[in-house]
């Protein structure tokens, strides 16, 4: 069961940021099509490669003075919030509770976070990097 496809909607340009996704996504898709027994595996799983990932890029954030860093930061504590709630459910096994979250929450989410946050990380980046070249230019 494919959930969401890896195409260019998730593509942000920041080679890193672009191959996490893919990882979530592949993670994503595995989970869902897990039987009862692979899915706590594959949950936690997904929760610690989403929580490296988000952690990755606060420290992206800050490296690069996101003006919109807290607001960022907030929309993932909230999605570790809602994936802690269901881990504590599918820890005491049941899976039924994870199942709609999975299939239905997340792919919802990551289709706006990636759209408007991740996507305004990344021109962020590239509005710096496009500065940084003109003070350069200038200076030469």
């Amino acid at each position: 069961m494919t959930l969401l496809e890896q195409s260019g909607e998730f593509v942000t340009g920041h080679a890193v940021m672009d191959q996490d996704h893919e990882v979530f996504l592949t993670l994503l898709n595995r989970l869902a099509a897990a039987d009862s027994n692979a899915f706590p595996t594959l949950f936690q799983q997904l929760f610690e490669q989403t929580e490296q990932h988000f952690e990755w890029e606060h420290k992206l954030m800050q490296q690069h003075a996101f003006p919109a860093t807290s607001e960022h930061k907030a929309e993932h504590q909230r999605v570790v919030g809602e994936f802690k709630q269901f881990k504590t459910r599918i820890d005491r096994g049941l899976i039924a509770f994870g199942r709609p979250f999975v299939a239905d929450r997340l792919p919802q989410w990551f289709k706006l976070h990636v759209a408007t946050m991740d996507y305004a990380l990344v021109a962020h980046i590239g509005r710096q990097a496009a500065l940084a070249g003109m003070a350069d230019d200038s200076a030469s």
